[in-house]
């Protein structure tokens, strides 16, 4: 029968083994430092990961140096992913090779496996929650801010970097916390799907309030009956009746519809914008309000 002061003492080791906040930040700091750094055509960000978790692997496998060399392989191997929310990745790994360095039964392939199997889908997570929906919101609202000449306009683009750091260092300590099957829960139960179906119809709102303000056109145009006489029929006075801001409306419908039915070609659709702004101009059809 075990006694009651050697379970104690196990449960001390468990918990001295584990890392502190401060080391934690210091392999978040090298993450993210260098993250898209050391990227080669060979291993892309497989240095940089492996950089990120060399000082931590050596205190954990102490004087295990084959351990330690096995687990250098490990995490030298080929490795992409979104650097924010593939922190969580970081975090999961460091935490299942410092149950391998205690003598737990982790095998090295399942580590790897764990890698290589959840970067491609944190990837695309990443990429639409933190790229596609919060960087583009964030600016957004900076640009406007800018146009509108707030000072804040300038300062708002700060936002972007200070929160997506502090996101991905609980990324990495959630990972850390609970494990490979932090990151196995959360893509299991349905959870991230519904974050990013929020996030993307957030997103939409917000770009759709905003492209109000970005895009502002008019028409000039104004027609006189009876020969001259009474007030001239403005153009622009109807289309406000039926919709207000129904010229920036349709610019912004015509832009998407070009990408659906073209392709995400910039630098055709910009020529084109030029040169309809050119003609519409000239002839007093439409000018910027």
């Amino acid at each position: 029968m075990v006694s009651k002061t050697t379970k104690s003492q196990d449960v001390e080791e468990k918990d001295q083994s584990k890392l502190s906040n401060k080391e934690l930040k210091k392999v978040y700091t090298r993450w993210i430092m260098g993250v898209e750094v050391s990227n080669s055509y060979e291993r892309l960000q497989a240095l940089s990961f492996c950089n990120s978790l060399a000082k931590t692997l050596k205190k954990i496998y102490k004087d295990d140096d084959q351990g330690l060399k096995e687990a250098l392989e490990r995490n030298i191997q080929f490795y992409n992913s979104e650097g924010i929310f593939g922190s969580i990745i970081v975090g999961a790994t460091l935490s299942m090779e410092e149950e391998k360095s205690k003598g737990n039964p982790v095998e090295g392939e399942v580590i790897t496996g764990f890698k290589t199997g959840l970067m491609g889908p944190i990837a695309g997570i990443g990429d639409t929650l933190v790229h596609g929906t919060i960087k583009p919101i964030i600016l957004g609202i900076a640009a406007s801010l800018a146009l509108s000449g707030v000072f804040l306009g300038g300062l708002v683009p700060f936002l972007y970097p200070i929160l997506t750091i502090l996101m991905g260092y609980w990324f990495l300590k959630t990972g850390y916390s609970l494990g490979r099957e932090s990151v196995m829960k959360m893509m299991k139960s349905g959870l991230i799907n519904k974050v990013i179906k929020s996030a993307s119809v957030l997103g939409l709102f917000m770009m759709g309030a905003l492209s109000s303000t970005y895009i502002k056109v008019k028409t000039p145009l104004e027609f006189s009956l009876s020969g001259g006489e009474g007030e001239p029929i403005v153009i622009q006075d109807i289309l406000d009746q039926i919709l207000a801001g129904m010229l920036p409306l349709v610019a912004v419908f015509g832009i998407y519809f070009y990408f659906k039915l073209k392709g995400q070609y910039y630098n055709r659709l910009i020529i084109w914008i030029i040169v309809i702004s050119l003609i519409t101009g000239y002839f007093g059809i439409l000018e910027s309000s």
